[in-house]
């Protein structure tokens, strides 16, 4: 439901010096933060205006998937560049260029007119997110001296990443019943005020040399455009259309064409060693799965509050606060037990909790009630993702190599996001065709009934109740093709996602660790931040290894997204 991680470097390089104290780091940190409050708040707000943005522009159901999956391709997609660009040209100026970029473009969708007008200025968000997302939190070690501090920005920057989610939720209610519009405009004048003062609290990092590789992010990111446009369109033109075809194809061939980019290119975007890890393997494919089903419950779940219930927008958004809350506390326990519990055991019941969560939603109907029939299965569902995401992250990024710690650790979000868009462009052809065949289903048996002509009111009425009756049921086909691909995770990780908590603990030692604050945010950590808790009588007594403990507060730890279709992770 992501934004937005980057790879901080153990020590800092600065290019010039820091500006003067109190003061001005706290400006800096506000202007860091802002920024990552910006891109947060948008998916959040985003999805709560969707219903109001698909009466506006006229959007098909299939067409109104675009505005979630053309950022989500984009932020995706073009994460590793980011990171690179940020490298290489330096990560203030390519913060400064992507909040500008970001800004710009939530003007223009402010402003859209039509389906294309819209779907292209979500395309140059993701984009301009992808560009300064990596730098914003590199930002802070070129900012804020190591210790305190830096500690203490990192702890504020987190805990507003946290908080955004939530609070754009229902920032995106009170602003959809102003104007859907307005959920756009909101990022331009934080976007300029970030550009503004960027510049004069913010230090430069020193570039790196390197290269772009841009053949591998264009044969990336166009093929998954393939398969998602293809995937998309065959809900309304069927499997067998050429276009449907064609596109499948060219994306399949495209996606290909990666693969022998990043093989002979000498830096590429994603070093396929990285995947050759049977742990790392299992980790990144389970989230590309969950990520598909997750993407469904926010899209259609969003849907059928507001269209089906009746919800307003600002209800809508206290509605999904508890699947946020819910994330959270899970994660907290996962964080408590993944030192001393096989990962497989906790990520794997967690799906399964997922699986019994989003299979619930099957059972909606037109008449649901939000305690009985919505409240226990987004909390039950909340809770399984929660002991999901914690030993994932840990088991996609522990033993990559110290060179390839800037790709490691953004491949996980990578894989969310795409898994996401391509599962939601699967599950939005499984709703059409549900949809059309109940509708058709509904209106032959109310013709079949016969009896005195209704009037105009009456066949009005019949009609809206049809389109919400096909509407529910078309939304529970796609919860639980969602829950299937929840469940294909569930297996994975039981059956491949071996590695023990001991051995999980002595490659994160190895290789230092990945901090991860509340909105996904992964950071790499040396290895002197791993502080080990004292051993017990029996470690002593049979020479056990002692494992590390995670504390937030400049200390190793782990605490998932909380709408975790936002997060994204980028090379540093």
């Amino acid at each position: 439901m992501s934004a937005l991680t980057g790879t901080i470097p153990v020590e800092s390089q600065t290019a010039s010096p820091p500006p003067t104290r109190s003061a001005n780091l706290a400006i800096a940190l506000v202007v860091i933060g802002g920024a990552q409050l910006m891109i947060v708040l948008d998916g959040t707000i985003v999805n709560i205006a969707l219903p109001h943005i698909q009466t506006a522009l006229g959007f098909s159901q299939s067409g109104l998937s675009w505005v979630v999956n053309a950022y989500a391709l984009a932020l995706g997609s073009l994460l590793l560049l980011g990171g690179r660009l940020g490298d290489v040209v330096g990560r203030r100026r390519m913060f400064v260029t992507g909040v500008l970029l970001f800004a710009a473009a939530s003007m223009v969708g402010g402003l859209a007119v039509n389906e294309l007008m819209l779907i292209s200025s979500r395309v140059v968000q993701g984009a301009g997110a992808a560009i300064a997302s990596p730098a914003a939190l590199a930002l802070i070690t070129t900012t804020f001296p190591a210790g305190k501090e830096r500690n203490r920005a990192m702890g504020v920057y987190a805990a507003m990443s946290g908080a955004g989610a939530a609070v754009g939720l229902i920032l995106g209610g009170f602003l959809t019943e102003i104007d859907w519009r307005w959920t756009f405009f909101i990022n331009v004048p934080i976007g300029l005020a970030v550009a503004l003062l960027a510049p004069r609290y913010l230090n430069e990092s020193e570039p790196k040399p390197g290269r772009f590789d841009l053949l591998g992010a264009a044969t990336g990111t166009l093929g998954l455009v393939g398969l998602v446009y293809g995937l998309t369109h065959a809900s309304e033109s069927g499997w067998l259309d050429w276009v449907t075809l064609g596109s499948l194809g060219a994306g399949a061939a495209l996606l290909a064409a990666f693969v022998a980019v990043e093989r002979a290119v000498a830096q590429p975007l994603l070093p396929l060693r990285i995947l050759a890890d049977r742990t790392r393997a299992v980790s990144l494919v389970s989230m590309l799965a969950v990520g598909a089903g997750m993407f469904a419950m926010f899209f259609f779940l969003g849907l059928y509050i507001q269209q089906v219930l009746g919800y307003s927008p600002v209800k809508s958004g206290f509605a999904f606060l508890p699947f946020s809350f819910g994330i959270v506390l899970a994660a907290g326990l996962a964080s408590a037990l993944v030192s001393r519990v096989d990962p497989r055991w906790l990520s794997g019941p967690g799906a399964v909790l997922a699986v019994v969560g989003m299979w619930g939603f099957t059972h909606l109907t037109t008449s649901s009630s939000y305690l009985t029939g919505l409240l226990p299965w987004i909390v039950l569902l909340a809770f399984g993702l929660g002991l999901t995401f914690v030993p994932m992250t840990l088991t996609a990024v522990a033993g990559v190599a110290d060179q390839d710690s800037g790709a490691g650790s953004a491949v996980l979000n990578t894989a969310q996001q795409i898994g996401g868009a391509l599962g939601l462009a699967a599950l939005t052809t499984v709703f059409t065709g549900a949809f059309t065949d109940k509708a058709a289903e509904l209106a032959a048996g109310l013709q079949a009934r016969g009896g005195a002509t209704p009037s105009a009111e009456a066949l009005a009425a019949a009609r809206q109740q049809l389109a919400l009756e096909a509407q529910t049921y078309a939304s529970t086909r796609g919860f639980l093709m969602a829950a299937g691909f929840i469940a294909v995770a569930a297996v994975l990780i039981f059956l491949g996602l071996n590695v023990s908590a001991r051995t999980l603990a002595e490659e994160e030692s190895a290789h230092g660790a990945i901090v991860e604050g509340p909105a996904g945010q992964r950071i790499d950590q040396p290895v002197a931040r791993l502080v080990d808790r004292p051993a017990r009588p029996a470690d002593r007594r049979v020479g056990r290894h002692r494992r590390p403990s995670r504390r937030w507060g400049g200390r190793s730890a782990t605490v998932p997204n909380p709408l975790p279709e936002l997060s994204v992770d980028a090379a540093g």
